[in-house]
Order: C-alpha cells, then sequence, then structure tokens
C-alpha cells in the first residue's frame, strides 16, 4: 500500500510554506482543533479520518507511518515536509514546527 494512494481531503489556504498531512479520527476532539489551527492559520494541507476508511486500510497507515518516524501512532498524527512529524494537538509544538508567529 502506498500512503499518497488514499482519499484524502485537500483544504486550501494562502500558505503553502510546508506539505502538511494530518490523519485524524473523525469523533476526535484534538484533532479537530489541529484542523482547525490549520485553517485558522491559513495553510494548504490534506486530511484522512482514518477510522472512515477500511480497518485494514487504517492498521496498514499507522504501521507504516510508525516504521517511518520510528513512533507510536495517536491522533491526531501530522507529517511535515515529509520528514518531520507531530503526534497529538499539543499548540505551541505546531506554532513552533509550522513557524506561525504572533498574531498571525
Amino acid at each position: 500500500m502506498n500512503l499518497v494512494d488514499l482519499p484524502y481531503i485537500t483544504k486550501e489556504g494562502f500558505r503553502n510554506d510546508h506539505s502538511i498531512v494530518v490523519y485524524a479520527l473523525s469523533t476526535c476532539g484534538f484533532c479537530k482543533r489541529a484542523l482547525a489551527f490549520l485553517d485558522q492559520h491559513g495553510f494548504t494541507y490534506k486530511y484522512i479520518h482514518v477510522d472512515q476508511i477500511p480497518l485494514e486500510t487504517k492498521t496498514e497507515v499507522k504501521k507504516i507511518l510508525k516504521e517511518k518516524f520510528h513512533e507510536n501512532v495517536a491522533f491526531p498524527f501530522a507529517v511535515i515536509d515529509e520528514d518531520k512529524h507531530l503526534v497529538g494537538f499539543i499548540e505551541p509544538d505546531w506554532v513552533l514546527t509550522l513557524g506561525v508567529t504572533e498574531g498571525e
């Protein structure tokens, strides 16, 4: 399986300085806050609700992410520029990793 082939939803924003892919759960409050953070700061990003894809696909996605980043997968799981990642939504970490400045 290739992660590129998943049915992502793309949100267009005015900021394209990072490639951002978020793996989220549709019922997760932290996931909703992470996506709202990206919207609020104008980022273009892709996301997928992994609880809405087949179980075997979800299992494979988690396996691929764990192997690539050597980290257990929890949600939201964001891949930034294909080589960095964020687990969970801890706003200061997202601010720092994405280079958000005060007032943006």
